[in-house]
């Protein structure tokens, strides 16, 4: 039994690794980003964070923190490191409703559902980083509190889904390797 937790303990710190490292060069190197500053959505930035919240609430922790440290450490604007901290808002409960539910089983209205509140719980995060980034100044031209709730908010709830989804793909795919099944929630 001892040597079975050491197993996933290892598997974890493998996994967090792993999904940091892929977490900070995806927006480095994606093709598939737009950026309207504050705002930038690239497909797929989200997908780390959520398949380490499928492998349980430790690992969700260190990718969110370890990509917003990848963020800082890489020179990003502050205002993309704070979205990326903000992320620990909705990593937490969204890992801990994960990690007591059959995970084999979740999908359909289920997981559109915990999609959508995720994705709730993500934009007010990020759109509060946001509006707190920009506390004491004025906003770049042409931008306020309307277009951050807008571009930001709403941009961030359909980002947010997208990337759920593709991370949802990626678990399904990876849960059909015998040697993953016990890590993945099966």
């Amino acid at each position: 039994m001892k040597n079975l937790a050491y197993k996933q303990y290892i598997f974890e710190i493998v996994a967090a690794g792993l999904l940091i490292a892929i977490g900070i060069l995806i927006p480095m190197v994606s093709p598939l980003r737009i950026i309207i500053p504050p705002a930038s959505y690239t497909l797929g930035v989200h997908v780390p964070i959520f398949i380490a919240m499928f492998i349980s609430p430790r690992v969700a922790i260190a990718v969110a923190i370890g990509t917003t440290a990848g963020f800082f450490m890489g020179g990003f604007p502050l205002v993309i490191v704070l979205r990326a901290a903000s992320h620990l808002l909705y990593v937490i409960p969204g890992a801990l409703f994960l990690s007591k539910i059959d995970k084999f089983n979740f999908r359909g209205v289920r997981l559109r559902v915990f999609s959508l509140v995720m994705a709730l719980i993500h934009a007010v995060a990020e759109t509060a980083a946001v509006l707190f980034f920009f506390m004491g100044t004025s906003f770049p031209e042409g931008q306020g509190v309307l277009w951050v709730l807008g571009f930001v908010g709403l941009g961030t709830i359909i980002h947010s889904m997208f990337d759920l989804e593709i991370a949802n793909i990626v678990r399904v795919a990876l849960h059909k390797q015998k040697s993953l099944r016990k890590q993945l929630g099966a």
